[in-house]
């Protein structure tokens, strides 16, 4: 994820910026929703038959084999930047998925297609390189094995829809792979009807007062943040950030999936001024951004970065996988997992 200095929502100092409708819409999964019902029943056994039966077949073992894998330092002149993109494309061809390497000229995203009866197109994303001298479990080789164990799941089904897992390249110098791909499908004539962007999946915080948000959060998500508040500012849940056009379904698929495996799952949906204001541009800093850029489908699912995660790129200590939380990820993972099944189908 890219870095932007917290001054960018300097809403106490003249704004006329308002909430909007949108943007303090969606439910909260998992916090003040099935209490009195008490937990879940388990997910059904793992098969390709029904979103939740393919929620049941992620495996934490698989994803914190990747995870390792992927971790390690991935500027795009390091070695290992190359050895987990072939990693990327050799696993997404064996896993029965059409690969493309998509060189746009400073670098190459791996972008895999599984066709379904329909040209419309669900995204499934992550960027896998990172920067230097940090080894980025975090960010975002969480997500990078994340995704990875999305498409593995996935191909085990037929989908109506068309699925599109990509990994990008150069988000760390500003979202430049994910761009370059946006603007490409943009030619296509392609419908994308949902687009899910992992950034940063790894890191949960239980522990009271461990997440913050940046000053002037308050004014436009006040909801939320009384939310945040009320479970004693604990860095426990799953972020998501869409917009309000395009996403709304994916944001409401993904919640109800949260909500079966008790995840927290908390979204900011911004409406069309909100989304585009320079004054909210820590809401995009990650590989959906092109795309809202285009008037096209994104949510960002995070774990909020340096507002929780003080070794975020490596600032206060390696980010490195021994400090991560698995099981946080295999949940977001499996609501994922149910969401973009759901999305793939037609309705």
């Amino acid at each position: 994820m890219r870095t932007l200095p917290f001054a960018v929502l300097l809403l106490g100092c003249g704004s006329t910026m308002v909430p909007s409708p949108g943007t303090d819409a969606g439910f909260d999964a998992g916090t003040d929703a099935g209490l009195d019902a008490g937990p879940p029943p388990p997910l059904p056994a793992c098969a390709p038959d029904t979103p939740e039966s393919l929620m049941g077949c992620v495996e934490r073992a698989r994803y914190v084999t990747d995870l390792e894998a992927v971790e390690g330092a991935r500027s795009p002149s390091d070695a290992h930047h190359d050895e987990v993109r072939d990693m990327i494309a050799t696993r997404l061809e064996a896993l029965g998925l059409t690969v493309e390497r998509h060189d746009y000229g400073t670098g190459v995203n791996v972008i895999g297609t599984l066709a379904g009866t329909s040209d419309e197109r669900v995204l499934v994303s992550a960027h896998y390189d990172h920067i230097p001298d940090c080894p980025g479990a975090d960010d975002n080789g969480s997500g990078v094995a994340g995704a990875l164990e999305v498409a593995r799941v996935l191909a085990m089904a037929t989908h109506d829809r068309t699925l599109v897992v990509a990994f990008w390249d150069e988000e760390e110098r500003g979202l430049v792979g994910s761009e370059a791909y946006a603007n490409r499908h943009a030619t296509t004539g392609e419908p994308l009807v949902a687009n899910l962007v992992f950034e940063m999946i790894g890191y949960r915080d239980e522990t009271p007062n461990s997440q913050s948000f940046p000053d002037g959060f308050e004014l436009l998500f006040p909801r939320q943040i009384r939310q945040i508040q009320a479970n004693q500012m604990r860095g426990d849940f799953i972020l998501l950030i869409a917009d309000e056009l395009h996403s709304t379904a994916s944001v409401e698929a993904y919640q109800r999936m949260a909500a079966r495996v008790s995840l927290p799952a908390i979204a900011l949906v911004l409406d069309d001024g909100n989304k585009r204001s320079p004054l909210l541009g820590d809401l995009r800093r990650s590989d959906h951004a092109p795309f809202w850029a285009l008037d096209e489908p994104g949510v960002m699912i995070g774990d909020t970065a340096n507002f929780r995660y003080a070794r975020y790129h490596c600032g206060a200590g390696a980010d490195t996988s021994d400090h991560l939380d698995p099981d946080f990820s295999v949940q977001v993972i499996q609501a994922t997992v149910g969401a973009a099944a759901e999305l793939l189908a037609n309705p």
